[in-house]
C-alpha cells in the first residue's frame, strides 16, 4: 500500500510504539488520527489529528470513529491496535480489578476498533489491521500469566481475522515485539529500559514495511527481538 494521503488510525499513540508509529506514518504522507487517553505531547502536524477515546468503552471507540470520518474522510485504510498494558504478580494474589483492566484494554479495545473500521474497509475492498501482541503471545512468563493471557488472545484473534477478511482485500498482521525500550517496563518490578533493547522506531518502522508490502500478499506474524542481551 502507498500510504500518502491513506487515513490511518492509530491507538496508544501517546508514547512509545504508538507515538513512534504516528510519525514514521506522517513521514510516509499518511493521515494520522491519534486515538487514546491523552495526546502526545508536541506532536504538532497538519496531517495529525489526536481524538480522545478509552477504547475500552465501545461507546467511545463508535463516537470516536464518527468524528475520525467526519473530520479526515470517510476511508480508513490503516487501522493500528497499540493501545494496551502489562501489570505482573503472581496468579494466587493478583487483583481482579488488574485482570479485568488488562482485558478490557487489551483484548476488548482491539476488538471494539477492528468492529469500527471492518465494515468501511470491506465496502472499499482494501484495509490493512495492525495488532501489537508481544514475544508474551507465544510463551508463558512468570509472574506474567494475566498479560500472557491477553497477548495470547490477541494472536488467536489476528489468526482467526485475517483468514475471515482476506478475501475482501483487507490485510492482518500480528507483531510479537521482545523487550522494548518504553514506559512499559515502569510497573514491572526488578526491569528497566535500557539500551540493549530494541527501540520504539525499530518496531515503527517494521510497521511500516508490512504496510507497504504488494496488494498480492501480507506478512501473518512478525516476531521482533533484541539482537543481544548485552551492550556493545
Amino acid at each position: 500500500m502507498n500510504l500518502t494521503g491513506k487515513i490511518a488510525i492509530l491507538t496508544g499513540v501517546s508514547k512509545g510504539i504508538g507515538r513512534a508509529t504516528a510519525e514514521a506514518l506522517l513521514a510516509k504522507g499518511a493521515i494520522v488520527a491519534g486515538w487514546g487517553r491523552s495526546a502526545p505531547e508536541g506532536l504538532q502536524h497538519e496531517r495529525f489529528q489526536f481524538f480522545e477515546c478509552d477504547v475500552r468503552d465501545e461507546v467511545a471507540v463508535q463516537e470516536a470513529y464518527v468524528n475520525t470520518r467526519r473530520e479526515l474522510g470517510a476511508e480508513i485504510h490503516v487501522l493500528v491496535n497499540n493501545a494496551g498494558l502489562g501489570i505482573s504478580g503472581e496468579v494466587d494474589g493478583f487483583s481482579s480489578d488488574d485482570w479485568k483492566l488488562m482485558f478490557d484494554t487489551n483484548v476488548h479495545g482491539m476488538f471494539f476498533c477492528t468492529k469500527a473500521v471492518l465494515p468501511q474497509m470491506k465496502q472499499q475492498q482494501e484495509g490493512h489491521i495492525i495488532n501489537i501482541s508481544s514475544i508474551a503471545g507465544t510463551t508463558g512468563i512468570e509472574k506474567m500469566a494475566g498479560y500472557c493471557a491477553t497477548k495470547f488472545a490477541v494472536r488467536g484473534f489476528s489468526q482467526s481475522l485475517y483468514k475471515e477478511v482476506r478475501n475482501d482485500g483487507i490485510k492482518v498482521t500480528c507483531f510479537y515485539p521482545g523487550s522494548t525500550q518504553t514506559n512499559f517496563f515502569d510497573d514491572i518490578p526488578g526491569t528497566e529500559a535500557n539500551d540493549s533493547m530494541m527501540r520504539p522506531e525499530d518496531i515503527a518502522d517494521t510497521i511500516i514495511y508490512a504496510l507497504e508490502t504488494p496488494f498480492n500478499f501480507h506478512l501473518v506474524d512478525i516476531e521482533m527481538r533484541p539482537c543481544s542481551r548485552k551492550n556493545k
